[in-house]
């Protein structure tokens, strides 16, 4: 299938960068959510990261002007309906993810391909509750979109070939590479990225080290461009121990167990970046380790 548009569900974090790649690309895009506030704060920040991009060199001003003008916003769901291809990039919660999958099913071309960003949710589990699991895939991107090269594409067990083939040729397009992962808890990347972050919160936890010792011995010592609880906070603390949920539930064994103090964070509303304190405290100039 020759994809020409594509209707991004959840303008957040993640739903902002996909909008920005796919009208780069030379896709148009609409791009819903539930609210005007975060629609207008996603093309303002589309608009900075483009700006950012031209005096780079990255891109020219023309090509940031006709990436935009291919963006259009709608906070009515059923307006994604003519669509060629839909990227779910709501909240990492599965009942959100099945509501908006089932409230979008009667206003799709029978040719439409659904897919869900979800970093961890069984793609096989959501494609079952849809009228098309063979047009359905998990289509992961990493964080940030406009920066990180990596897409996971994740097939259910009904998913069939074409709409893998037609995915990949999309993620060509886009300028990005393809890692094909098969629906098991959390992927690839997540499988492998979530415990380390959480054995960073047990060694915090349990006084191995405090923040900053444990976040410079990952970057000094390891390499890491950023530090796994500096990561984390990027990431979203909820987001992680969502994840840590999935794996755990899914894969029934105790490795995976979220760290007590990650859960402490998450009932505090202490979600990292986004709500100025996580693991550091974001308030002030410079971050500061809240433990």
């Amino acid at each position: 299938m020759d994809i020409k548009s594509v209707g991004i569900v959840g303008a957040g974090q993640m739903g902002n960068g996909i909008a920005h790649v796919f009208a780069l690309a030379g896709y148009d895009v609409l791009l819903n959510d539930i609210s005007q506030e975060g629609l207008d704060k996603a093309l303002a920040l589309i608009d900075r990261n483009m700006e950012r991009q031209v005096s780079r060199d990255k891109i020219s001003a023309e090509d940031k002007a006709a990436a935009l003008g291919r963006i259009r916003t709608t906070l009515t769901l059923a307006d994604l309906g003519p669509t060629d291809l839909v990227i779910e990039a709501a909240t990492e919660r599965e009942t959100v993810k099945q509501a908006i999958f089932e409230d979008l099913q009667p206003h799709l071309k029978p040719e439409t391909i659904l897919t869900s960003n979800t970093s961890s949710i069984s793609i096989t589990r959501l494609a079952s509750r849809t009228d098309r699991p063979e047009k359905f895939m998990g289509f992961h991107f990493m964080n940030p979109v406009p920066v990180m090269q990596l897409v996971e594409l994740i097939r259910g067990i009904a998913t069939d070939t074409a709409t893998y083939e037609t995915l990949l040729a999309v993620v060509e397009r886009l300028g990005k590479t393809a890692a094909s992962a098969e629906d098991f808890p959390a992927f690839i990347v997540n499988r492998i990225l979530m415990p380390m972050i959480n054995e960073a919160v047990y060694t915090l936890y349990e006084g191995v080290g405090n923040v900053r010792s444990i976040d410079e011995s990952m970057k000094l010592g390891a390499n890491h461009p950023m530090g796994p609880l500096e990561l984390a906070d990027f990431i979203g603390l909820d987001t992680c121990l969502a994840i840590m949920n999935v794996l755990h539930d899914g894969l029934a064994d105790t490795k995976y167990r979220p760290c007590p103090l990650l859960v402490k964070y998450v009932e505090a509303g202490w979600l990292g970046r986004k709500t100025s304190r996580g693991f550091y405290d974001y308030r002030g100039e410079t971050p500061v380790p809240t433990r």
